[in-house]
């Protein structure tokens, strides 16, 4: 929460031990952008496999760990999407937070769909790798 409170906070500095600076940031923001390319290509293994076993997800229907998203995904094919206004809070050395707006198109479950989402993510790196612990979309008016 401290990091959150800083980056609230104009003319304050991250604590020396949150990396600051755009390099961390696109670091973040590459791997949410590859689990978007992997459902984009079908590849629901990489996509599942850039999740945390204890990771949350929470959207309209309401809370799913990792096997459920699993499930979900399975039926899912991403044909479009872009990410926009990309806000990135270093929570750590080793964390991330982006929420940005997600303008998406596809096939869930044999229907067609596009969509505009605002979503937020949290990174972590565990041994060695990085891993989605939290995402949550809310559907944009």
């Amino acid at each position: 929460m401290g990091a959150l409170a800083w980056a609230q906070q104009p003319g304050l500095q991250p604590p020396p031990s949150v990396p600051a600076g755009d390099a961390f940031r696109e670091q973040i923001v590459a791997h949410e952008r590859a689990g978007l390319d992997a459902l984009k290509a079908g590849d629901v293994a990489a996509f599942v496999e850039s999740t945390a076993e204890d990771a949350v997800f929470v959207d309209a229907h309401g809370l799913a760990g990792k096997a459920e998203v699993a499930k979900n995904v399975a039926g899912f094919q991403l044909k479009d999407y872009t990410m926009s206004d990309v806000r990135f809070v270093p929570v750590s050395a080793e964390s991330g937070l982006i929420a940005y707006t997600l303008t998406e198109s596809g096939t869930s479950h044999g229907k067609d769909f596009s969509a505009r989402v605002y979503v937020s993510s949290v990174w972590v790196r565990r041994e060695r790798r990085w891993l989605c612990v939290f995402s949550q979309e809310t559907a944009a008016r």
